[in-house]
């Protein structure tokens, strides 16, 4: 007997962003399967039974919803922002891969949410309105080498960056060294959003320029996008600013 196992985004944590696919889903799942503050999200019924667990435990996470999924029931992953950005989906399809054979023939579905960059960029105009990346600075699954690597391949080739997990307790130094090394080709003109809980209670959307750029802004909760050497900044009297990359491109690094 198997069951489903759906892993659905809920935004960035304001209840007008979860997308009617997602709060469909949750109405449909019996077991949830996430992140704590994630669950605590959800206005479960009496017969839906949540099972938190650390931000640090996806692939365990992963496995026990499988293996409840297997049982016959219909289970939840759940996910802040979208599920397969730095997130849940890609978890679960590890745990698939190299659980054992019945679990590739439970149903699965993954419902989209709005990730944070996204939200960010909406509050401030359009800074991702030509080509964007995006890159987490959590060296826990990946070498700070590397994150360095992709972070100089970017900016050299012109892309607007958004930066994922810019800051924690334990990593303290990494946004600081990653401003670092975008400085060394960027421009100090270049436009940088810190973007905390967008569309929450307690955002703060603040933009400063590449040079004056404070590590210190950021906390866990921030997105930072950092513009491309096109991105501009529109003043507006008493109006908050805009920020936005053009559509077309030169390649100038002016």
């Amino acid at each position: 007997m198997s069951g489903r196992l759906t892993v659905i985004g809920l935004g960035p944590g304001n209840a007008d962003q979860v997308t009617p696919e997602a709060i469909r889903a949750v109405t449909e799942a019996s077991f949830f399967y996430g992140y704590k503050p994630y669950l605590d999200r959800l206005e479960l019924r009496q017969d839906q039974t949540r099972i938190g667990s650390d931000n640090r435990e996806e692939l365990a996470r992963s496995n026990e919803a499988l293996a409840k999924a297997a049982e016959g029931h219909s289970v939840a992953v759940v996910s802040g922002g979208d599920p397969g950005v730095f997130a849940m989906a890609a978890a679960v399809c590890e745990a698939i891969e190299a659980g054992p054979p019945e679990w590739r023939s439970i149903e699965l579905a993954v419902v989209p949410g709005v990730t944070a960059m996204l939200a960010v960029a909406a509050r401030i105009g359009a800074p991702l309105g030509h080509d964007f990346c995006a890159i987490s600075l959590s060296d826990n699954l990946k070498p700070w080498e590397l994150i360095e690597l992709r972070l100089l391949a970017a900016a050299g080739a012109g892309f607007v960056i958004a930066l994922y997990n810019p800051i924690s307790k334990a990593r303290p130094w990494q946004l600081g060294r990653a401003f670092e090394c975008l400085k060394a080709i960027l421009p100090g003109t270049t436009p940088v959003i810190f973007g905390r809980a967008a569309g929450r209670p307690d955002e703060r959307i603040e933009v400063f320029l590449l040079a004056d750029a404070d590590a210190a802004k950021a906390d866990m909760s921030t997105c930072v996008i950092i513009g491309s050497p096109e991105t501009r900044i529109i003043k507006r009297g008493d109006k908050p600013a805009l920020v936005y990359t053009p559509r077309s491109a030169t390649g100038s690094r002016k």
